[in-house]
């Protein structure tokens, strides 16, 4: 008899499951909770080549243009600043924000989160994950959906990059020259509401909840 083909069998069944018990092994309990849609949602172009960093903090910003409502075109808009950001009055490497966050909740990629975001203030963004709701928080507000996607989508990036809650911050706390991200928005970091609900969240899913 011929067991070479048998013995073939048998380790390829062995190593398989080696294999699968190694993937369940590392692999994460859960993934990201927010969906990320891809710049091709938007007909966002591929940023230029610019300076490189990994996250070690997270700023959160307005865009503090015009209101946006819910019926109002976020994907559009979203365009516009891209295009005025790569365009000859700014010249930057694409839209300046790595994550964006529409006023129905949707969150849609901007540019690479490893490439150095920009800003038209003083503070250097490098080492900052840039997080900006599209509209003026000035004079729009969070309801409790929007709530909800900024604490989950803080959560995510936070244990994805390993970032501590404490890390998270706006705009103006790191810039003289800006109220952004606007009233409604800074009076949740400024209560401590915002970082409390992301340890809440990270301490749920550490214990598999």
């Amino acid at each position: 008899m011929n067991l070479k083909p048998i013995i073939s069998a048998l380790c390829s069944v062995f190593f398989l499951g080696v294999a699968q018990s190694n993937a369940q092994t590392i692999r994460p309990l859960k993934g990201d909770t927010v969906k990320i849609w891809p710049k091709s949602e938007w007909n966002g172009v591929v940023g230029r080549p610019y300076k490189q960093h990994i996250p070690v903090q997270i700023t959160v910003h307005h865009e503090g243009g015009k209101l946006l409502g819910l019926n109002d075109d976020a994907k559009q808009r979203l365009k516009n600043i891209q295009t005025w950001g790569m365009g000859p009055d700014r010249k930057w490497a694409d839209v300046p924000y790595h994550l964006l966050i529409a006023p129905d909740g949707t969150v849609y990629q901007g540019r690479d989160p490893l490439t150095v975001g920009e800003t038209n203030t003083e503070y250097d963004p490098t080492g900052h994950l840039l997080v900006c709701f599209l509209g003026n928080y000035n004079q729009q507000k969070l309801d409790e959906k929007l709530l909800k996607v900024l604490t989950n989508l803080l959560a995510d990036q936070c244990i994805k990059y390993g970032i501590s809650p404490t890390k998270i911050s706006t705009h103006k706390d790191h810039s003289k020259q800006t109220t952004c991200p606007g009233e409604d928005i800074y009076s949740y970091f400024k209560s401590g509401y915002i970082v409390d609900e992301v340890t809440k969240e990270q301490g749920v899913r550490s214990k598999g909840g």
